[in-house]
């Protein structure tokens, strides 16, 4: 683990809140030389701080309006089967998260579709992923809190 310090927090909060910013720009904000901020910045990168700069995809401008997250209990914990499902749903493109879970569920998956037509769809794939013994699915009714930075 790295420790931050405050030019640190404030290099994450800026470029958390606008990944394109120019080194130039963002160097002008934080009061350092051009170069100083790029070291720092690259300082966070190869300590793996900023793991990767991304664009977010308005889900409802693409039809994409359904929220589904779909508990998954499995038949065997072996590692084995644990490392099956894992690699299925690595390959699934339509799983756009999937944890590991403690409690009644095994695996947490959360899934985005246009409407109960393409969940059918999704689910059936689902269906066919390894080791699957049920599914429990819960469907977003309206996002109250959805955020993709931290406070720093």
């Amino acid at each position: 683990m790295i420790v931050l310090d405050a030019v640190d927090r404030n290099i994450l909060n800026l470029l958390q809140a606008d990944g394109r910013m120019t080194n130039a720009d963002l160097a002008e904000r934080i009061h350092l030389s051009p170069s100083a901020c790029l070291r720092r910045v690259r300082r966070l990168e190869d300590a793996g701080v900023i793991e990767r700069y991304a664009m977010i995809v308005n889900e409802a401008a693409v039809g994409r309006t359904c929220n589904v997250f779909l508990e998954v209990t499995l038949n065997s914990l072996t590692e084995e089967a644990l490392a099956e499902f894992e690699a299925a749903v690595m390959e699934s493109p339509d799983v756009m998260a999937c944890y590991l879970m403690s409690g009644d569920a095994d695996y947490l998956l959360h899934v985005v579709v246009a409407d109960t037509a393409d969940y059918e769809r999704v689910h059936k794939l689902v269906a066919r992923l390894p080791g699957l013994a049920r599914t429990r699915s819960s469907f977003v009714l309206r996002n109250v809190c959805r955020r993709s930075t931290f406070p720093f």
